[in-house]
């Protein structure tokens, strides 16, 4: 499991365009619409051999300033609470500000390595302008342009000095992550499982805190399920829950094989619940997604079940191979058939196809397709195998990978998915030169 690194600020200091350039894609977006909190953004990284997953804070623009604050403290007092590193950005144009002032005063008081970057320095004069923020008290900082990416280099050397180093799993049982939103139904789900309240459940969404595992053993299944549970101190209920189930989420997701995805039927396939999906996938994890409380969506047709599931595909595009089961805890229904579905993908993810038998199968259907020419050039794949990796990978061998498109690669992978069972796994396809 990697570590976690959380980038806390006020807004427009670069935070979100420091976090693309660390995850190498343009994904966090500021909503400038008044008193929408966006979804927060996590990503993975990777400097000097060690990867991290990153999670970016920013988003808030509210009316009032002391409203702002409050929300800026909540944030930070969670990534502090969940992070393994802070990245504390502030912005060589402003200055020291009151709200950078209010986060530092938070950041002084925990034992965890703080990292004081200072933003917008690209050049020799707001070099020196920088060193007004020692006044901040978290003793010497980073300057950086995270626009350019001037200066990130030093900053990411001494931070992954002090990231811990990955946890070694005590066994090599399946692990299986029940996540989603809060109030899903993720404690009941495992309850239900196991036959006795372990997990506290009410009605008060986020009251699951920490990571526990259970170990299952029955009906011939043995694994170890990892929920987000334990108690919620009742100072914390009134927490930014969304940005909190994200936090537990990434740690939860990280240390699984197979996540188990709830959602609520009443609720839908929100936003929250498709960023949630995608990390699982990035992470290369497998996934099950299981609609909860589907005993309370009320005026069901015949075609209910069907029309769900097609809302959920076209949300999930182009990963369309995912189980979907649509169970109902307090009841029991299906739930087993989940646990039985969760096993079957975790065999799809492990699965090794021999190298002839792989070439007997895709060599003939790339012959009949074959890429279309690019730039006039025309590709022949000559070979193709399986990766040794925990996860389905294939590499194909050809003549000019570099001209082999996005389309063709998922045409590929469909004809992987159609011959050999990979439900419910992500599949990745290379092109190499032969």
């Amino acid at each position: 499991m990697s570590a976690i690194v959380a980038i806390v600020g006020r807004p427009n200091v670069g935070k979100s365009t420091f976090f693309n350039r660390l995850i190498q894609r343009r994904e966090a977006i500021v909503d400038a619409v008044s008193g929408v909190t966006r979804d927060r953004h996590y990503g993975k990284s990777e400097w000097n051999g060690v990867e991290f997953s990153l999670i970016d804070t920013g988003g808030y623009v509210l009316g009032s300033d002391d409203v702002f604050e409050k929300e800026i403290d909540k944030q930070v007092e969670l990534a502090i609470d969940e992070a393994d590193a802070i990245i504390f950005m502030v912005d060589v144009e402003t200055g020291v500000t009151g709200m950078d002032e209010d986060v530092a005063k938070l950041l002084r008081r925990v034992d965890k390595p703080v990292f004081l970057v200072v933003n917008k320095v690209d050049n020799n004069k707001r070099g020196e302008d920088a060193v007004e923020f020692y006044s901040l008290g978290l003793g010497e900082y980073y300057t950086i342009a995270s626009i350019n990416g001037s200066g990130t280099g030093d900053l990411l050397d001494e931070l992954v000095k002090v990231l811990p180093e990955k946890e070694k799993q005590e066994d090599n049982l399946p692990r299986f992550a029940v996540v989603g939103r809060p109030n899903a139904g993720k404690s009941s789900f495992i309850n239900a499982l196991i036959g006795e309240d372990r997990y506290i459940v009410t009605d008060i969404a986020g009251t699951t805190r920490d990571s526990i595992d259970t170990r299952y053993n029955r009906f011939g299944f043995e694994f170890n399920l990892v929920d987000t549970a334990g108690i919620r101190r009742k100072s914390k209920v009134h927490e930014d829950l969304e940005f909190y189930s994200v936090m537990r989420s990434v740690r939860a997701i990280e240390h699984s094989d197979v996540c188990i995805l709830m959602l609520d039927a009443t609720r839908g396939f929100d936003g929250q619940v498709e960023n949630i999906f995608w990390l699982a996938q990035r992470n290369n994890k497998g996934i099950v997604i299981l609609v909860n409380k589907w005993d309370l969506v009320e005026d069901k047709e015949t075609n209910s079940i069907k029309e769900y599931t097609q809302k959920i595909q076209k949300a999930i595009a182009p990963f369309t191979d995912v189980p979907i089961i649509f169970v109902s805890v307090l009841t029991k229904q299906r739930i087993y058939k989940a646990i039985e579905t969760a096993v079957q993908v975790y065999e799809n993810r492990g699965k090794k196809v021999v190298t002839r038998k792989l070439n007997d199968i895709m060599l003939p259907i790339i012959e009949n397709y074959p890429p279309p020419a690019y730039k006039d050039k025309y590709v022949k794949i000559k070979f193709c195998t399986q990766l040794p990796t925990p996860y389905p990978q294939f590499a194909f061998f050809c003549n000019l990978p570099q001209y082999v498109r996005d389309p063709y690669k998922r045409f590929l992978e469909n004809k992987l998915r159609e011959h050999f069972d990979f439900t419910g796994v992500p599949v990745s396809v290379f092109m190499r030169k032969k």
